[in-house]
């Protein structure tokens, strides 16, 4: 096994380390400076699939890690993931808040869909649904994560407006937000809050996000970390898999 020197380590790593035949998955505790094994915990249920899986779930519960970005393909669970880790962590914050922004349907503004304003909104609710019936195992799963206050969901926008205090935030989509956006949201976050992000820079329906540049900022940060989803810990379905591989083969 290749030796890691100190000053190669970051602080809230995370490393598969390899021996011959064997490996082990691995973290950097930035408080006692030594690479902690990280073994395969549960998030409300749900049981990671892959390394890097592991090593999301270990850092959406790790109380030293105060900012996550879960950054990567579609189909590799992030999402579900961040929101499992957040039920998981109910107890310990007054509210979990689930945001995405509100892109545009097909170049055409949410202001063409008929209802209200928060009836348009709920359209981005969708996804979640799914997500807490995978979780919950019954069909009105998220109506009563939402009716019992558990779970709240908002517009980025409307979070650009307040302070948020004793809370866990899910970031979905953020890939489709800018630099000013994403600080805007940062900037808003207040004591004993964790933040999740979720997104993938490569799926972008901006033609210029800000995902990135952002990510360049939190790593200077000493409660953050980053996991990195790849065509390989996609588990939706194989077509997904394929269909992605295939993409990326063409360069689309």
């Amino acid at each position: 096994m290749k030796k890691i020197h100190q000053a190669q380590l970051i602080n809230n790593e995370y490393y598969i380390l390899k021996n011959g035949k064997t490996s082990c998955l691995g973290y950097f505790n930035p408080i006692n400076q030594l690479i902690e094994r990280v073994e395969k915990q549960y998030a409300y249920g749900i049981k990671p699939r892959n390394a890097e899986q592991t090593f999301a779930i270990h850092a959406l519960l790790n109380p030293n890690i105060k900012l996550v970005t879960l950054q990567g393909v579609a189909g590799t669970g992030k999402t579900l993931l961040a929101l499992a880790a957040a039920i998981e962590q109910r107890k310990e914050y007054a509210q979990v808040i689930l945001a995405r922004p509100i892109v545009p349907l097909s170049n055409r503004d949410i202001g063409f869909l008929p209802g209200t304003e928060k009836e348009k909104a709920s359209v981005y609710e969708e996804p979640y649904k799914d997500i807490a019936i995978d979780l919950f195992q019954r069909g009105d799963a998220y109506e009563i994560l939402k009716n019992k206050s558990m779970v709240h969901f908002m517009t980025t926008s409307f979070i650009r407006g307040i302070t948020l205090r004793d809370t866990v935030i899910i970031i979905d989509e953020c890939q489709n937000m800018s630099f000013h956006e994403l600080d805007s949201i940062i900037t808003r976050i207040g004591e004993n809050c964790r933040v999740m992000f979720c997104g993938d820079f490569r799926q972008a329906d901006l033609k210029a996000n800000g995902l990135q540049d952002f990510i360049r900022v939190l790593k200077r940060m000493d409660k953050f970390t980053f996991v990195e989803f790849k065509v390989e810990d996609i588990v939706r379905s194989d077509f997904v898999k394929q269909y992605i591989i295939s993409k990326y083969e063409l360069n689309l």
